[in-house]
C-alpha cells in the first residue's frame, strides 16, 4: 500500500517541454513512473523524447491541455513545473479538468494566487492539492511525482509527512534501512494544499503503514493543529521533529510561512504541543531517526 500516490498513477507534466519540467521528467521515468504525457499550451501534438526506466528511448505526447491529455492518457495524476506567475492558472486548469492529484513543486508562489487556487479547488471537491513549493511525494518502488530522489530508500513500512524538502531527504536516508511506504512533502508556504493532519490520517488508515514521522517548522500553528488531531485519531505511534529552534524571532526562515511572531510558532510550542500529544519529538532529524528505528524496532 501506498497513499496518494501508488503503481496505477498515471501521471502528466504541466511544463515537461521547459528546462525544469524536461529535467525532473526524465528523473521520474528513469525511477518508474509512468509518465503518459505533458501539457504546454500552443505545443499540442508535439512529443519529447526521453529515455525509459528500461534504457529505451520513449516518445512522451505534449497536449495543450490538461483536458485533453486526461482525456487522451486517463492521467490521474499531475505535477506542475511552471514560472510562479502562471501557476495559478495551471492549478485552475487541472481543477477544472478534475485530476484528482494535482501536486505543484513551483516556489514563489504568491500567497493570494495560493490562496485563490487553494479555495477553487475546495470548491470543486475533486482534487488533492500538494504544495505549492513542494518536493511532491514518492511511494518508494511504485511512483514518484515532483522532485525527491528516487535511489534514496527501498520501500518500507514508514510514513513521512514533512513541511520541508531537504529534511524529507536526510530523514529518509537515515532510515533507509527500514524503507518507507510513502514519504509526502507538503511544503512551508502559508497556504497549501494537503496538511499534516491529511497525510496523518491517510498514513493511519494505511495497512502497511507502521510507524508516522511528521516534520514541522516554525511559523504557523499546523503542528499544534496536528498535535491536537494525533491525540484525538491517530493510534499509530508518530515521531516529531522540529526546524526553527535558533531562528530569532519575527524573522523569515527558508520558508515564506516560517515566521514567528512572539510565543506563536516557536519550535518549542509545537514540541510542547507535540510531546502533549504522546509524540516521541527529536532534538535533530539523527535523532529523530534514532527514536523512529527504535520505536520500529519494538514493534
Amino acid at each position: 500500500m501506498a497513499i496518494f500516490l501508488n503503481e496505477d498513477s498515471l501521471v502528466i507534466v504541466q511544463g515537461m517541454t521547459g528546462s525544469e519540467g524536461r529535467k525532473h521528467t526524465q528523473r521520474m521515468l528513469t525511477s518508474g513512473t509512468k509518465i503518459v504525457g505533458g501539457v504546454t499550451p500552443g505545443k499540442g501534438g508535439q512529443s519529447v523524447e526521453f529515455t525509459g526506466a528500461d534504457g529505451e528511448t520513449v516518445a512522451i505526447p505534449v497536449f495543450g491541455s490538461v483536458g485533453e491529455a486526461r482525456e487522451a492518457t486517463g492521467a490521474n495524476t499531475t505535477v506542475i513545473f511552471v514560472p510562479a506567475k502562471f501557476t495559478k492558472g495551471a492549478v485552475v486548469e487541472a481543477v477544472d479538468a478534475e485530476t484528482p492529484l494535482v501536486v505543484v513543486i513551483t516556489e514563489g508562489v504568491p500567497v493570494r494566487d495560493s490562496a485563490e487556487f487553494y479555495a477553487y479547488a475546495q470548491s470543486k471537491g475533486t482534487s488533492r492539492l500538494i504544495g505549492p513549493n513542494c518536493p511532491g511525494l514518492i511511494s518508494p518502488g511504485r511512483s514518484n511525482a515532483g522532485i525527491i530522489p528516487a535511489d534514496i530508500t527501498p520501500p518500507g513500512r514508514i510514513g513521512l509527512v514533512s513541511k520541508s524538502g531537504t529534511l524529507t531527504y536526510q530523514l529518509m536516508y537515515e532510515l533507509r534501512d527500514i524503507g518507507f511506504s510513502s514519504a509526502v512533502g507538503i511544503g512551508g508556504d502559508p497556504v497549501i494544499g494537503t496538511t499534516h493532519i491529511d497525510a496523518l490520517q491517510a498514513f493511519q488508515d494505511d495497512p502497511d503503514t507502521d510507524v508516522i514521522v511528521m516534520i514541522g517548522e516554525i511559523g504557523g500553528d499546523a503542528e499544534e493543529r496536528a498535535a491536537a488531531y494525533i491525540k484525538e485519531h491517530v493510534t499509530k505511534p508518530v515521531v516529531g521533529y522540529v526546524a526553527g529552534f535558533t531562528a530569532p524571532e519575527g524573522k523569515t526562515m527558508g520558508h515564506a510561512g516560517a515566521i514567528v511572531s512572539g510565543s506563536a510558532g516557536t519550535a518549542q510550542a509545537k514540541q510542547d504541543a507535540l510531546e502533549a500529544a504522546g509524540v516521541k519529538v527529536g532534538k535533530t532529524p539523527s535523532e529523530t531517526a534514532k527514536l523512529a528505528r527504535e520505536i520500529f524496532q519494538a514493534l
